[in-house]
């Protein structure tokens, strides 16, 4: 099922999808505006075919395409990474084509994929961002989350559902 903000559609992804990509056909629907595509990351595909024959679909977690709403393009993904650990942790993360940064999307996609993971039961959400993108890190801080943790180059967000 689709789930639906303005401006934005995060549409599950779905095993049809990734065979389809993996195989080389793309489907005028997929859009991506900028030219980026899950086609430029297999091994990302390979994973998830690999993991939906072993376990099943995931859903409601696993890999999303975000669609703009107006138009139906495919503008990035998130991925969010799940069931909850023994603490109700629910992981995630997600990424926008360069060509439609700046528009304030990447907030509406992180705000919706907390929805979800609120909605299928985890009590935290947690996501990572590379210490020099501020654009991410500061998406993560406007969606409410909060710096918990940093490595060398890295540094790791939460928010309590």
């Amino acid at each position: 099922m689709d789930t639906t903000t303005t401006p934005l559609t995060l549409h599950p992804f779905t095993l049809a999808d990734a065979e389809r990509m993996l195989s080389g056909e793309v489907d005028p629907l997929d859009g991506w505006e900028g030219g980026y595509a899950f086609t430029d990351e297999p091994e990302l595909l390979r994973e998830y075919v690999q993991a939906v024959r072993e376990t099943g679909d995931p859903a409601p977690f696993g890999p999303y395409l975000v669609r703009r709403a107006s138009d139906g393009a495919a503008i990035g993904g998130v991925n969010l990474f799940g069931p909850p650990d023994a603490d109700g942790v629910v992981e995630f993360e997600f990424g926008l084509v360069p060509a439609v940064r700046g528009q304030g999307l990447a907030l509406h996609t992180v705000l919706e994929t907390l929805a979800l993971a609120r909605s299928a039961g985890a009590a935290i959400a947690r996501a990572g961002a590379e210490i020099a993108n501020l654009p991410a890190r500061r998406v993560l801080e406007n969606a409410g989350l909060v710096e918990v943790a940093r490595a060398a180059d890295t540094v790791t967000y939460e928010i309590r559902l």
